[in-house]
C-alpha cells in the first residue's frame, strides 16, 4: 500500500509529470481504480459495493415517504396490502440503478477509450446510467424527478458560468427571477384557463379562493357599499348575549378579537372584491396570519425528526425547535406574500374601479418582493422551472410548439449527467444538499475518488478536497503518484 507523506507545505507534491505540463493534458492515463473506485481495485466488486450501499439507502428514503403520503391521501386498506410495498422496490430500483450504473459506466468507458477524458469521467458515465434508471422508474413521478433535475442542472451550469467568468451575477438576483415568476404565475391563475392541475390548486390553497376569476363584469353605477350581511339579527343577538359576558372581555385577547372583529365589520371593502366576510384590512391581515402559522408550523415539523434524536443527549436544544429565526423566516415569507399580493389587487381595485386580471402581473411582480424574507435559489429555480414547463405545454397545446413524447426521460437524463459531471469534476459548483445526498445513497465513496489526478482538466476538481489522499495498493496501480498533506491536515471532505 502506498503511504502518505507528509512534508512542508512550501514543497511540492511528487507527480508523474511536471505541473507545467498538465494544462496541456486532454487526457489522463490513469485505471478507473486510480482515480474512481480507490477503495478496491476490483471494477465488479466496487459496483456491487455501490449498489448494495445505494439499495439500504433508497429503501429508507422511499418506505417513509410513500407510506407518509398515503397516509395522506387516506388510502384504502387494499392499497397498503397490494400496492404500497411494489410502489416502494419499484423507486427503490430506480435510485439504486442510477447510483450502480455510473460507477459501471465509468469503468466501461476507461476500458474502451483507454485514458480518462474531461467529458467521460463525469457527464458520459452519468448520461446512460441515467436514461436507463429513468425508464424503470413509473411514469407519474418521472415528470416530478425531471422538473427537480432540471431546476438542479441549470442552477450547477449557472454556477459554472460564474466560475469561469462567463457570466456576472446579479445582486438579489434570486428575488428579482422569484418576482417574475410570481408575476406570471399569478397572472396564468386569474386568466380564464390559465394554470390547470396542482399548480391550480397549490395556489388555491395559498392565495385563497376570494382571488379566483369569476369574468363578471360589474356596472359603475353599483355603490361601493358592502351589500347588507344577512346575519344582521344574529349578530343583534350576540350582543345581547355579549353584554351578559362583560367581566370576561377584560382581558387583552378579548380585547384585541373585539377590535379585530370591529375592524372586520366596519372597515372599508370595495364592490369588485369577493371576500364579503371581511373588509380589505381585514382580508389582508387575515391572510398574513394563516400562512405565517403554515410557513412557521412546516418549520417546526422539519425540525422535530433531529429535536427527537437530540432529546436525551442535548435537551437544552429542544426549545430551539419553537424558537428558531427559520421558522420564523419562512413564516414571515409566506405570510407577506400573500397579504402583499391581496392588498395591491384590492388596491388596484379601488384605484381603477374594476377587477381586472392584469391586476395579478403587478400584483405577483411585487408580492415576490417577500423572498427578502426567505432567500432561496432552491424554490426560485424550481417555480422558474415549472412555469417554463407550464408555458411549454400551453404552447403545444395552442399548436406553437412540437411535442416530443420522450422528453422528460431525455431531460432528466441529461440534467443529471450534468449534476454528476459536477459532483465528479468541481464539487464547489454543486448545490450542497444535493452532494451530501449522494455521499449518503454512495455510503460516502463518492468522496474517495482521486480529485487530485483530475485537477489537470483545469476544473479544480480538488478543492473541496485537498489532504485527502486515496491508499492505494501499487500492484494495481499503473502510475504510482504521491499527494501530500500539510502538517498535521486531515481529509476534508466537501
Amino acid at each position: 500500500m502506498v503511504r502518505v507523506s507528509r512534508t512542508p507545505r512550501n514543497k511540492q507534491s511528487v507527480f508523474p509529470f511536471r505541473l507545467t505540463d498538465m494544462a496541456a493534458l486532454s487526457k489522463i492515463p490513469h485505471s478507473c481504480y486510480e482515480v474512481g473506485h480507490t477503495w478496491h481495485p476490483s471494477c465488479v466488486q466496487s459496483a456491487a459495493d455501490i449498489t448494495k450501499g445505494a439499495l439500504e439507502v433508497s429503501f429508507k428514503i422511499y418506505a417513509p415517504l410513500y407510506l407518509i403520503a398515503a397516509i395522506l391521501r387516506r388510502k384504502k386498506k387494499d392499497y397498503y396490502l397490494k400496492r404500497l410495498l411494489p410502489e416502494i422496490l419499484w423507486s427503490t430500483s430506480f435510485l439504486t440503478t442510477n447510483g450502480s450504473l455510473f460507477i459501471v459506466f465509468f469503468c466501461i468507458l476507461r476500458k474502451l477509450l483507454g485514458a480518462f477524458y474531461p467529458w467521460s469521467s463525469g457527464f458520459g458515465a452519468a448520461l446512460p446510467a441515467s436514461y436507463i434508471a429513468i425508464l424503470l422508474e413509473r411514469k407519474s413521478r418521472r415528470g416530478l424527478l425531471t422538473i427537480y433535475m432540471a431546476n438542479l442542472a441549470s442552477e450547477t451550469l449557472f454556477r459554472m458560468a460564474v466560475t469561469r467568468g462567463i457570466v456576472k451575477p446579479i445582486r438579489h438576483g434570486e428575488v428579482l427571477l422569484f418576482c417574475i415568476t410570481a408575476s406570471i404565475f399569478m397572472f396564468l391563475f386569474r386568466s380564464n384557463d390559465g394554470l390547470k392541475g396542482f399548480a391550480f390548486s397549490a395556489l388555491k390553497f395559498i392565495i385563497g379562493k376570494e382571488e379566483i376569476p369569476t369574468h363578471l363584469n360589474i356596472p359603475d353605477s353599483v355603490g361601493t357599499q358592502p351589500p347588507e350581511r344577512p346575519d344582521a339579527i344574529e349578530t343583534e343577538q350576540s350582543q345581547v348575549s355579549a353584554e351578559k359576558t362583560d367581566h370576561k372581555r377584560k382581558t387583552l385577547i378579548a380585547y384585541t378579537r373585539k377590535l379585530l372583529e370591529s375592524i372586520c365589520k366596519h372597515g372599508p371593502r370595495h364592490r369588485c372584491c369577493k371576500h364579503y366576510q371581511d373588509n380589505c384590512i381585514s382580508y389582508c391581515v387575515k391572510g398574513f396570519v394563516r400562512m405565517f402559522s403554515i410557513g412557521y408550523l412546516i418549520q417546526c415539523c422539519l425540525k422535530v425528526p433531529s429535536a427527537f434524536r437530540q432529546m436525551f443527549s442535548k435537551p437544552s436544544r429542544l426549545p430551539s425547535v419553537f424558537y428558531n429565526k427559520d421558522n420564523f423566516q419562512l413564516g414571515a415569507f409566506l405570510g407577506s406574500f400573500v397579504s402583499i399580493y391581496k392588498g395591491t389587487s384590492c388596491l388596484l381595485r379601488w384605484l381603477r374601479n374594476i377587477d381586472d386580471e392584469l391586476h395579478a402581473l403587478i400584483a405577483g411582480f411585487l408580492a415576490g418582493v417577500s423572498m427578502f424574507f426567505y432567500k432561496s435559489t432552491s424554490i426560485t429555480m424550481y417555480l422558474f422551472s415549472k412555469l417554463v414547463e407550464t408555458m411549454y405545454f400551453k404552447g403545444i397545446e395552442a399548436g406553437r410548439f412540437p411535442y416530443f413524447p420522450h422528453a422528460d426521460t431525455i431531460i432528466y437524463a441529461i440534467s443529471t449527467a450534468i449534476c454528476f459531471h459536477a459532483a465528479v469534476m468541481e464539487v464547489q459548483n454543486l448545490r450542497p444538499s444535493y452532494w451530501k445526498f449522494l455521499l449518503r445513497l454512495t455510503k460516502g465513496r463518492f468522496a474517495l475518488m482521486n480529485r487530485e489526478l483530475l485537477d489537470v482538466f483545469g476544473t479544480e476538481a480538488s478543492r473541496n478536497f485537498k489532504g485527502s489522499v486515496p491508499m492505494l495498493d501499487p500492484s494495481y496501480s499503473t502510475v504510482i503518484s504521491r499527494t501530500v498533506l500539510p502538517p498535521g491536515g486531515d481529509a476534508k471532505l466537501g
